[in-house]
């Protein structure tokens, strides 16, 4: 084994060390499995689990299929869950997380479809004559991608930026290139409410979209700062067609089914979130307006059906770390002040984002606009720790390998610090509004 896939290995072991329950002890159930020194078992299992992944990418599938398998099995027989103790509290873990999973499933195998009917449709083949011919031509198109994603989901977004990135590019993409478009994804929908689960979870614990609107601050650096370099990049491995494919037609009937895809699940989410908020835990309500819209629309055009496949052997690896995220015992996080939003922001490229959210919220005391940019953008310097980096890695599987991605997209990580601090210096870190059900703000939630 390499000495370079040693450390990086370490550093993703002490990456998910981070946070222990030593500072994370349950308020309401304190957490009362067995642990090495302050760190439970859990943590050492998911630490191997990501080390596997990150060393061992020909295999990761079998790796984090069989690491949940291993964690749920040493809950059930050791560790007692959140919901309570043995098979029934197992049960009653899946009975509150299903809904995540099962809507991850719905929209990663609905935008795959998506995102080949978009391919299709020659949109992307006529683009050239609009793009700039040089490396201004990729970043322009990340640009794109950073503004869809603002009202899109940001799995349609990276999935619509890497469909239209293997037709100008010729089907050669680099993998800087593939991590700036994820990046590029999750950065756009950081500053608005309708752009990322994380951000929507947010609006409707009652926090103001104004307050969510700052991250864009942060966001538009860190676009500029990983943007040019990963055109820069991919201009010199592979350079944007410099014309247009005179052959070219663009399908509006295609077109109109994207449109109606995105529009319904844009309708269905913002309705259930605002005006039916109860029961929007109750079912898997945005993967299942994807896959009507696709019902409704397949007599008109019909979906490439083999693509399922290799879309849910994707989506079984990423819902396998979702499980496994939402298994560890992390009950309460750090005070709230702008070096724990920072903090949660390197943690998210490897946990799932919105339990860490969903924490973040009940505990209170946070500027939004920070924690909102920290857990969307953070997500992009690994490519599984993000929805939109796993459904890209089913588009282009030389993309699973975290060496590679940290090697050819480390400004990605730059830019998260750099977009941050610049945030930090020209607003500062300001505790927001209360949540619904917060606790009463921490004295150390103060600007710093």
């Amino acid at each position: 084994m390499r000495g370079t896939d040693m450390r990086r290995a370490a550093g993703l072991l002490a990456l998910a060390a981070a946070f222990t329950p030593a500072q994370a002890a349950a308020a309401e159930a304190p957490f009362s499995g067995p642990s090495i020194g302050a760190v439970p078992v859990e943590f050492v299992l998911f630490a191997c689990v990501l080390a596997g992944v990150a060393l061992l990418h020909h295999y990761t599938l079998r790796i984090a299929l069989g690491g949940a398998v291993v964690i749920a099995l040493y809950k059930i027989v050791a560790s007692p869950f959140k919901s309570g103790a043995g098979f029934a509290g197992f049960g009653a873990h899946l009975a509150h997380e299903w809904v995540i999973l099962t809507n991850l499933l719905l929209l990663l195998l609905g935008f795959a479809l998506l995102a080949d009917l978009f391919e299709k449709s020659e949109v992307p083949a006529v683009l050239p004559r609009f793009l700039p011919d040089d490396w201004k031509g990729g970043f322009v198109l990340l640009a794109l991608v950073f503004v869809l994603s603002s009202f899109l989901d940001n799995i349609a977004a990276a999935m619509i930026g890497g469909a239209i990135a293997h037709t100008v590019f010729a089907g050669r993409v680099h993998i800087g290139y593939l991590a700036a478009i994820v990046a590029a994804s999750n950065g756009g929908g950081a500053g608005s409410v309708v752009g990322d689960t994380t951000t929507t979870m947010m609006w409707i614990a009652g926090i103001s979209p104004l307050e969510v609107l700052e991250a864009f601050i942060a966001a538009a650096v860190a676009l500029l700062v990983f943007g040019i370099p990963a055109a820069m990049k991919q201009h010199a491995y592979s350079p944007i067609r410099k014309d247009a494919d005179a052959a070219a037609h663009i399908d509006w009937v295609r077109v109109g089914i994207v449109a109606f895809i995105l529009l319904l699940a844009i309708a269905v989410n913002v309705t259930i979130n605002t005006r039916f908020n109860a029961i929007s835990d109750a079912f898997p309500f945005l993967g299942a307006a994807v896959w009507v819209a696709i019902v409704l629309t397949m007599a008109l055009r019909r979906p490439n059906w083999s693509l399922v496949p290799g879309a849910f052997k994707g989506s079984v690896f990423l819902l396998s770390l979702v499980l496994c995220a939402s298994m560890m015992p992390v009950e309460r996080l750090p005070a709230a002040s702008w070096q724990t939003a920072f903090g949660l922001g390197f943690l998210s490229a490897v946990f799932d984002n919105i339990p860490l959210t969903a924490l973040a919220i009940k505990q209170g005391g946070y500027d939004w606009g920070f924690l909102a940019y920290a857990v969307g953008f953070g997500g992009s310097m690994i490519w599984f720790g993000s929805s939109a980096g796993v459904a890209l890695a089913n588009m282009y599987p030389q993309a699973r390998s975290v060496g590679q991605w940290l090697r050819h997209g480390w400004f990605v990580a730059v830019a998260y610090v750099i977009g941050f601090l610049v945030m930090l210096a020209l607003i500062g870190f300001h505790p927001g509004s209360q949540p619904r059900g917060a606790a009463a703000a921490p004295a150390a939630a103060v600007a710093r």
